[in-house]
């Protein structure tokens, strides 16, 4: 059987998977819009917010108590694949890097793991709303992972 924290950097690398893949098919422009209509952040600046929370997380976690939010990106390089991409790489190795470090008694450091997968997780959901209502078509991985409707 294999271990809880073996389970989790799984599910981290597949998370990172899915980000790396809609960055890899997504335009500067797309990454630059905004759900019409509605008040919204941009696609990148979704992405910046889990480049952060990343970022954010492990230091936390690593600290015992929270130390700010920083993200490893600027607000101008939230239309910059490569950037955003360099970015998913080097914060991904970070929380893998962490998450084997992990000790089964190590309660605060598996509590800031996951909710830091569950904000993950809280970002495809919202960004599956966005390409949707941009009009955006979604990678094969998204479309696999959440069997997503390839008509829509």
């Amino acid at each position: 059987m294999a271990s809880f924290t073996a389970v989790l950097a799984r599910r981290f690398d597949r998370a990172n998977v899915l980000y790396t893949d809609l960055v890899d098919a997504l335009s500067a422009e797309q990454l630059g819009s905004r759900l019409p209509g509605l008040p919204s952040n941009t696609i990148g600046g979704q992405l910046w917010c889990v480049l952060g929370a990343r970022e954010s997380y492990v230091r936390a976690a690593r600290a015992g108590s929270w130390q700010g939010f920083t993200s490893p990106v600027t607000h101008d390089e939230t239309t910059d694949a490569a950037a955003l991409r360099s970015a998913l790489d080097s914060t991904s190795a970070v929380v893998a890097e962490f998450v084997e470090a992990l000790g089964d008694d190590d309660e605060d450091g598996m509590t800031y793991a996951l909710a830091l997968l569950e904000h993950e997780t809280q970002h495809h959901g919202q960004l599956i709303r966005y390409l949707y209502g941009l009009g955006i078509r979604r990678p094969e991985s998204w479309q696999r992972q959440y069997a997503l409707d390839e008509d829509f």
